[in-house]
């Protein structure tokens, strides 16, 4: 029997229909039907395996004290919430970028670029009362319930309709990117639930605009550092957003509390790091260093580079060559049978070589990818108990442009022997408590800094480095090692 294409997409819509409508929950937040094809378990499973790997790639600051704070401060603005029971976690992550982040299920993170940036209890307060809302209003559950749902129809409509299975790796390499963030009304939303676990803890809502503030000044000023997207990238900065915490200060018909906590905050992130920290490595124009680790590399002059969490990275001007340092497990001649004996990959010609006095595997190879074929160079190479895999490649045809660069850095892989990068240590934030009263500028004068006043002043969220501050007032400054 035929059927007509019409009745085949009627159909196909019926099918979808129906997978939504029996994979609804009530919202906790709003107790209306939500579409969700997670279950709790399942969200929860989803954010603790998530969150392992956030503390594996990024890693978390390496301070007891100020972790168990800021897990003290999180876990009773969760209790207040609507999903109390979920195995809510508050961690600093070590890095210098403003940001913060849920994931599903009740792993919070904040970075340390975000707490330099603060002053009180209270704005950390919010800020973690913000990612709290995303978790129990299950904005993520909903991202991918979509992305789910956007995945059936994908596969119902290859099924039903052949002819869009030619578009169907097109169409589900979209599905993720298309759900990657939150839309305004979650964004909004999570502001009203963060501005009201606030309240209800007791702390000065107020304070919720001045971290909003803050975080502009800093993207207009380009203080962002750090391997993470800030956190204006993926919330949204616009004043609207200072003007809702007035408005909402304004609804209020009780006498807003005074609580801001700004000792207590301040005290916890005296001594943190600051800025990048060096022992994770560095780079000085187009050389790699690493103080802990003990080797440097020298990337191709004029490369965009990039240190991330996991990865050294390098693209070409022309973008059409890379190169990438990671790990590698075992040996060097371990690492090279296991990356060459990956399916697609071909091995052309594979050799043991000493580069720099350190024993290393080299080889080119060919792979067929999507995209078509490419042509690159691999080497493991051991260092100090650890295998180092500098993996270049470039599309086939261009390979032979960039053949003697990919060769030269590979080459440059040395020990670092030099004292003063192997001493390196990070800038440090250190609060001062001021004798008398005094401006931000005579502050300075007294106390230098090894950072702008500006940049003090940023992190003071103090405007007119000419006013001046009381007697007592805790003030931060940057010191070096």
């Amino acid at each position: 029997m035929k059927i007509k294409p019409g009745r085949l997409i009627r159909r196909w819509e019926v099918l979808v229909l129906s997978a939504t409508l029996t994979a609804c929950a009530t919202n906790p937040v709003t107790g209306r039907r939500q579409l969700a094809l997670v279950s709790e378990s399942q969200e929860i499973q989803m954010g603790q395996q998530a969150a392992q790997e956030v503390r594996t790639s990024i890693g978390l600051v390496e301070n007891p004290a100020l972790q168990a704070y800021v897990q003290r401060i999180g876990a009773a603005l969760a209790a207040r919430s609507e999903r109390p029971t979920l195995p809510w976690s508050f961690q600093v992550v070590d890095d210098a970028t403003p940001n913060a982040f849920a994931l599903p299920g009740g792993p919070i993170f904040v970075t340390r670029g975000l707490l330099a940036l603060m002053d009180s209890e209270a704005e950390l307060a919010s800020v973690l009362g913000h990612e709290i809302g995303h978790v129990t209003a299950r904005h993520s559950v909903s991202q991918i319930s979509r992305a789910q749902l956007a995945q059936i129809g994908l596969v119902l409509g290859q099924v039903l309709v052949p002819q869009t299975q030619a578009l169907g790796g097109v169409a589900e390499s979209g599905v993720g990117l298309l759900f990657l963030k939150y839309g305004r009304d979650a964004e909004r939303q999570a502001d009203d639930l963060g501005f009201k676990y606030a309240l209800t803890d007791g702390y000065d809502v107020r304070e919720m605009a001045d971290v909003f503030e803050a975080l502009q000044r800093a993207s207009a000023d380009k203080q962002e550092q750090g391997r993470l997207p800030g956190w204006l990238a993926t919330h949204p900065g616009e004043p609207e957003r200072i003007q809702a915490v007035a408005e909402r200060v304004a609804a209020l018909t009780t006498p807003v509390p005074t609580r801001t906590g700004a000792t207590e905050f301040l005290n916890s992130i005296d001594n943190l790091v600051y800025g990048e920290n060096p022992r994770a490595g560095f780079f000085r124009g187009s050389t790699f260093y690493h103080p802990d680790l003990q080797f440097r590399i020298d990337f191709p002059q004029g490369w965009q580079t990039q240190n991330l969490p996991q990865a050294v990275v390098a693209g070409s001007p022309r973008q059409d060559g890379v190169m990438q340092l990671t790990l590698a497990n075992g040996g060097a001649q371990a690492a090279a049978q296991q990356f060459l004996g990956q399916q697609g990959i071909q091995p052309l010609q594979t050799s043991r070589q000493n580069i720099q006095g350190l024993p290393a595997v080299v080889s080119y190879f060919q792979a067929q990818i999507q995209q078509g074929q490419i042509r690159g160079l691999a080497g493991f190479i051991e260092h100090a108990g650890r295998t180092y895999q500098v993996l270049s490649y470039a599309p086939a045809p261009s390979f032979g442009a960039y053949d003697q660069e990919f060769q030269r850095a590979l080459g440059s892989f040395r020990r670092l022997t030099d004292p003063q990068i192997l001493g390196m240590q990070p800038n440090r934030i250190d609060v001062v408590r001021l004798p008398q009263p005094m401006t931000l500028v005579e502050f300075n004068r007294r106390n230098p800094s090894v950072v702008p006043i500006e940049e003090i002043a940023l992190l003071n969220q103090i405007e007119n480095v000419g006013a001046q501050l009381p007697a007592g007032t805790l003030v931060k400054r940057v010191i070096g090692s």
